[in-house]
């Protein structure tokens, strides 16, 4: 964490100092000039799949809505916030992204990121913006400290100006770690080793499931809050699984993102433990959305959680609302359905955007004021992507909903197991 605060505040140093360079748009030229809205994903590495179909999904919505917000036009700017060393996002680059949103004159608002981490350092950036905070709405955040009291000093530390200019559409993994163990216990799992893979992410999750797991009975096997981190530079996991099978676990429990060497994790786990028959393996939505997880003979019988309701989910219960339109619309101009649950999402974040855009000035201020001031931003039913009214908190910029899907990786696929509501 100390080192993220550090990225922080270094950053927001070159944010300020770029005012000379940025000025904040009127309201008058904004009105008669294009606005920008960008997406801010990893496009490297296993997540690859899952955020193109997000960039996808979003290029074609807005192509179906003529790229107008009102009175406003829009036109889409895609960011990459990964790198091929690393294989996912990288603090450097997404540190850039920060500064480069800020820099750009005719970006008015950003879709993203899909991992907490780095959006914890980029929101402290927009949030300083020269003009008014420039507005994120994320699709993929779970990490409760961005928004609520979670870890010393969040959410404030992201918002350095005192005002709010964040927002998203996935639950938080407060929820989704508790609907987790829930699930565990519903199905007979009685002792539970938990792991994590170090990152902000990952940790949280861990943590909420920790907290949950303890609080309805559960036997937690491991130590500390969020369990034990695993090295994602490791080549080998089968010492940690060796320890870990003499404490005869019925469950292991992962938080954290596939990226973070999860093939190689899971693949020791059945080599050392047995099948997920015999010592079942659940991870949280930073399992989700990965073809490479899927097609592991390691990764069947795994469960997963998902911080929202997948697709399945979404298409059954309004079979011919705006989401199924839509679904169907991807895969006739793709040839193609999306990779996991997450580029719906994106589409619903952008809806949130654009309604703010629509209510604005036209000016990153107006936008960030729309959604956290008077009545916000709601998105009714019959318009929404998610087939249910989509609701943003102008206290906190969280939704409303509190979804989860619980899944099973069958088949060398993720399929819907049941919606999960939180007891």
């Amino acid at each position: 964490m100390k080192k993220t605060y550090r990225a922080i505040s270094v950053l927001a140093s070159v944010a300020m100092a770029a005012t000379a360079l940025v000025a904040g748009t009127s309201a008058a030229e904004a009105a008669t000039k294009v606005l920008t809205i960008s997406t801010d994903l990893p496009l490297q590495g296993s997540s690859f799949d899952s955020n193109d179909s997000t960039n996808k999904a979003i290029a074609l919505y807005l192509k179906q809505i003529k790229y107008k917000a009102g009175k406003y036009t829009v036109k889409l700017k895609i960011y990459d916030n990964a790198t091929a060393a690393k294989g996912s996002w990288d603090d450097a680059k997404c540190a850039a992204n920060a500064q480069a949103h800020v820099a750009n004159k005719s970006e008015i608002a950003v879709m993203g990121t899909y991992n907490s981490g780095c959006a914890k350092i980029i929101v402290p950036i927009l949030n300083q913006a020269p003009g008014g905070a420039m507005t994120m709405v994320s699709n993929a955040n779970t990490n409760p400290g961005l928004t609520k009291a979670w870890n010393p000093g969040e959410p404030d530390i992201y918002y350095p100006t005192g005002v709010r200019n964040y927002a998203r559409v996935a639950t938080t993994d407060d929820v989704q770690g508790a609907a987790a163990a829930q699930f565990a216990k519903s199905i007979g799992v009685k002792n539970v080793y938990v792991l994590n893979d170090t990152q902000t992410y990952g940790q949280g999750v861990a943590q909420a499931f920790t907290t949950e797991a303890k609080k309805i009975g559960l036997n937690v096997l491991s130590s500390g809050a969020y369990g034990e981190g695993w090295d994602a530079k490791q080549s080998d996991y089968s010492s940690l699984f060796t320890k870990i099978k003499a404490l005869n676990p019925d469950m292991i429990y992962v938080g954290g993102i596939f990226d973070n060497n999860g093939g190689q994790l899971i693949k020791d786990k059945v080599a050392i433990l047995g099948d997920n028959t015999k010592v079942k393996f659940m991870g949280p939505d930073g399992f989700t959305g990965y073809p490479e997880f899927n097609k592991l003979p390691e990764a069947q019988g795994s469960y997963l959680t998902f911080a929202g309701l997948s697709t399945d989910l979404l298409l059954a219960n309004d079979p011919k609302g705006a989401g199924a339109k839509f679904a169907a619309s991807y895969k006739k101009a793709y040839g193609k359905d999306p990779v996991g649950s997450y580029p719906l999402y994106g589409v619903a974040a952008v809806q949130v955007i654009l309604a703010a855009i629509a209510k604005s000035d036209g000016t990153r201020k107006g936008v960030t004021n729309a959604i956290f001031s008077g009545a916000g931003i709601s998105i009714p039913a019959k318009q929404s992507v998610l087939g249910k009214t989509l609701r943003i908190s102008t206290l906190s910029g969280d939704t409303l909903a509190k979804d989860i899907t619980v899944e099973i990786v069958k088949n060398f696929d993720e399929t819907t197991l049941k919606a999960w509501t939180v007891k």
